[in-house]
């Protein structure tokens, strides 16, 4: 890799744009972002003169982009029903690429992001930040020591009470592909496929409800939705069965009557130990004839009027991402991992349209 300074485009100036990836590539020093693409010119304009290089150049078309920069990375921060077309053709264009979550709109969409990856020999990785939290990472290396043993029942949660995102395309069912589950509900799962390490499943059965989403003048986060934009679901639930004969449940809502809230948790129940996000990371087990639960400290510091050192998840996926570029690694996420959540995602939605369980062979669901 050369030494000079890797340069970005990013293609989708919107809020996670603006919320994760801008600021993050921003506090690197061997990035500048050079171009800037939206449909809506006067966002790119702004991102650029906000983070740009001193010539950064801004479009309405991706493909004038990919056509006209010398770019290295691309970020496609767009709606999901765009994230395989504009991928494809910047891996195609000799490009590596972070796209972010979902992978994609559809199943088909996805194994075909991924066969250009092996065929161009660029980098894919897919924006799913959730994997470099503290607690994050601290669960992965206590399961991949072996610690819970085989996890053979694990719930994966992505559970709000009233939050329904009211702006962008979030409630149109043709751009998204969905609702919860494929925006939030897909986190919980690629984390929980993450900590079993295990992606491959036999079959899953779903159902999706449409019970709240039509309601006028709703409590919500951000103000009451229109019932009349609203065409995804409110909730959506699966439940999932691996070969091996481990099970998932998978539960998702924007709009769901409980107390009993959070997003990209993960819960395992292993053979020689279990681990919650319920109240902060627990980790239960057995020893000594006894029971134990643990809670580690994930925070930096324990010197007076010094925390440490504060990274983001957000940063540090910025920064192993373009680590993983410039050294020439595989990426923390796998762009064959995110095409199983997808896989699962479509299995749900098509299992709570049939009322019958979906099927998979080789990780892939059967048509």
């Amino acid at each position: 890799m050369k030494q000079e300074k890797l340069k970005i485009g990013i293609i989708g100036c919107g809020g996670i744009a603006n919320g994760k990836h801008m600021p993050g590539l921003a506090k690197l020093d061997n990035v500048e972002m050079v171009a800037f693409c939206d449909l809506n010119l006067a966002k790119a304009e702004k991102a650029a003169a906000q983070y740009g290089a001193t010539d950064a150049r801004s479009y309405d078309d991706y493909r004038e982009l990919l056509e006209k920069e010398e770019l290295d990375v691309v970020h496609v921060c767009t709606p999901n029903s765009s994230h395989a077309e504009i991928t494809i053709a910047s891996l195609e264009a000799g490009l590596h690429v972070m796209c972010e979550k979902p992978m994609a709109k559809t199943a088909v969409e996805a194994r075909a992001m991924v066969a250009a990856a092996q065929k161009s020999g660029k980098k894919l990785t897919i924006g799913y930040q959730n994997r470099f939290r503290n607690d994050s990472q601290y669960l992965q290396a206590v399961c991949r020591r072996g610690d819970l043993g085989e996890i053979y029942l694990a719930k994966a949660k992505a559970i709000r009470r009233r939050a329904v995102p009211t702006w962008g395309v979030f409630l149109d069912e043709e751009k998204q592909g969905g609702g919860p589950l494929i925006d939030i509900g897909t986190h919980a799962l690629d984390l929980t496929l993450w900590m079993m390490d295990n992606y491959r499943p036999k079959y899953a059965v779903g159902t999706v409800y449409h019970k709240l989403n039509k309601r006028e003048n709703a409590a919500n986060a951000w103000g009451p939705w229109d019932p009349k934009k609203f065409q995804v679901e409110d909730s959506a639930f699966g439940f999932i069965v691996m070969e091996d004969g481990s099970t998932i449940i998978l539960e998702s809502s924007w709009a769901l009557n409980t107390l009993q809230e959070g997003e990209a948790r993960t819960f395992l129940y292993g053979t020689e130990g279990g681990a919650d996000m319920e109240d902060g990371l627990r980790i239960n087990g057995e020893e000594f004839g006894r029971l134990y639960s643990k809670k580690p400290s994930l925070d930096a510091g324990g010197v007076a009027f010094y925390d440490g050192k504060r990274e983001s998840e957000a940063d540090r996926e910025m920064r192993l991402w373009i680590e993983s570029v410039v050294q020439d690694k595989e990426p923390l996420v796998l762009p064959e991992q995110a095409l199983v959540v997808t896989e699962i995602l479509e299995a749900i939605y098509d299992s709570a349209k049939s009322g019958k369980p979906v099927y998979f062979k080789d990780g892939r669901k059967l048509d």
